[in-house]
């Protein structure tokens, strides 16, 4: 029995945080939501010429690999640079995209409605960032350093994780009594020194005490 290609090895391992199945490509810029979330998370790798379930339909022209090359020319701000290799498997074309995490963030794709946003990968799906999130990126790349002061604030989200694994931005705020901006700048320092981190639920965005395996 022939070694399998590494390509099915990763097919089998199914669309997760860093890889993503695609049959076709027909819309650059839909493509470009995924180039950006990858490059905005971990990097990962694209298939096109992949079925959902997994199954190798093949790419049928050059046109996905302009299409591609088009969604990070056109349509990633700030551009995206990316790999391409094409593969043979089974008499057919798979087009292996390979997106490395940037250190240039936050990129942005055009939406449905064609609007620039910021987005991440979160397990196999391609989700909008917060501007929490996009606020530490611009520290982090600005390097001016973080100052924290662990005041009456402070001191509240740091016990509310005494009894509770997590909180939303909402509820801390309402609960501190205190303004959105106040909580958005407590909570972007603490993300910055490594005290919390972002986890983006099914439905939420939520706070947590720092999880080392963290993804974003």
């Amino acid at each position: 029995m022939s070694e399998k290609h590494y390509i099915q090895l990763l097919i089998e391992q199914g669309e997760h945080q860093r890889l993503d199945f695609k049959f076709a490509v027909n819309d650059s810029k839909k493509i470009a939501r995924s180039l950006s979330a990858f490059a905005n998370t971990n990097g990962g790798i694209l298939l096109i010429g992949v079925k959902d379930n997994g199954k190798i339909a093949g790419v049928s022209s050059d046109e996905e690999f302009y299409m591609v090359q088009a969604a990070a020319d056109l349509y990633t701000q700030p551009e995206i640079l990316l790999k391409t290799n094409q593969h043979k498997i089974n008499g057919k074309i798979v087009l292996e995209v390979i997106v490395p995490k940037s250190t240039d963030k936050p990129h942005k794709a055009p939406d449905e409605k064609g609007n620039y946003k910021v987005f991440v990968r979160v397990k196999d799906e391609n989700k909008l960032a917060n501007s929490i999130l996009i606020k530490v990126w611009k520290k982090e790349k600005a390097k001016s350093g973080v100052k924290i002061f662990y005041n009456e604030d402070e001191r509240f989200l740091l016990s509310h994780f005494e009894n509770n694994e997590s909180i939303t931005f909402k509820d801390f705020y309402k609960k501190a009594k205190i303004s959105k901006f106040k909580a958005e700048r407590i909570l972007v320092n603490f993300i910055l020194v490594g005290i919390i981190e972002i986890v983006f639920a099914e439905t939420e965005v939520l706070y947590k005490i720092k999880n080392t395996n963290n993804n974003i």
